[in-house]
């Protein structure tokens, strides 16, 4: 432990490493715990039409293996190894030559950079613990919303709570900032919810985006709430407006907003304070 405080190169390192395997896991419960929602939506249906269970097989976070979606290869230990299997394979499954989507890499490699990153920020501390499980949560968020444009309660409304623990000792934010914070988060957008659905009578956003912000505000502050809104607007109004212009997006199809909330999450994480000190200055 003495090594790990006296050398941090080293203590970032091992979390860089330690983080690839993270981000399969990351990648694993992105792919399925919508699946698992699905299937519970499905049971609880036949359930209330009273239904028999339809009997199948386990299907969790750990069970069955991972496999080919074409030809159900499973996936050998050498074939799951992060990054260096999907460069090994060339992308390609090794039974079939199905492409393997650039994604699954990418997941582990983000999961990793940022990550290290917190680790070389906080060092072998109680804040880099908090700031992991944070990261680690909010990519799960935005690629699952990106798929599906869900954003699962089972992920958003413990990641408010735990927020509000970890500043009982006032780690990232004072426990009355961090309570603050989750209440204003919700709130906001709760309110712009209802103002946009009082003009157009349409549904802005959902409820998720409301969960997602209120966990940002828990874990970070109310005072990191503004950087993250506008960050997240700004480049979500360019991307989404770039999407119907250039690639022809259909305006009817929404767009997932929970993708630009957690990235500028991380943003307010990492550069927040710093963020907030530079505009003030300017008066």
């Amino acid at each position: 432990m003495d090594l790990l405080h006296t050398e941090p190169a080293l203590f970032t390192g091992l979390v860089f490493l330690f983080s690839l395997l993270v981000g399969s896991f990351l990648n694993v419960v992105i792919h399925r715990l919508p699946k698992m929602m699905e299937a519970e939506w499905h049971a609880q249906c036949a359930e209330l039409r009273g239904e028999p269970m339809p009997d199948a097989p386990r299907y969790n976070l750990w069970l069955p293996r991972s496999a080919c979606i074409k030809c159900g290869h499973q996936i050998t230990a050498l074939e799951n190894v992060p990054l260096l299997s999907w460069l090994w394979l060339r992308g390609r499954c090794s039974s079939c030559g199905t492409p393997i989507s650039a994604r699954y890499p990418l997941v582990e490699l983000l999961t990793a950079l940022l990550s290290a990153a917190a680790a070389w920020k906080w060092g072998l501390s109680v804040q880099t613990l908090g700031a992991l499980f944070l990261v680690w949560t909010l990519i799960t968020l935005a690629f699952i919303d990106l798929d599906t444009t869900l954003l699962p309660d089972s992920l958003t409304l413990p990641l408010v709570w735990l927020g509000l623990l970890f500043n009982l000792g006032g780690h990232f934010a004072s426990l009355p900032d961090a309570i603050i914070g989750a209440v204003a988060g919700y709130g906001v957008l709760w309110s712009v919810y209802w103002l946009f659905k009082l003009v157009t009578g349409k549904e802005g956003m959902g409820y998720g985006d409301f969960k997602l912000l209120a966990a940002i505000g828990a874990w970070l502050g109310w005072q990191m709430l503004p950087v993250t809104l506008l960050l997240s607007s700004v480049v979500g109004a360019a991307i989404g407006i770039v999407m119907i212009v250039l690639v022809k997006h259909d305006r009817r199809v929404p767009i997932p907003f929970g993708p630009y909330l957690a990235g500028g999450g991380l943003v307010a994480l990492f550069f927040g304070a710093d963020l907030t000190q530079a505009y003030l200055a300017q008066f």
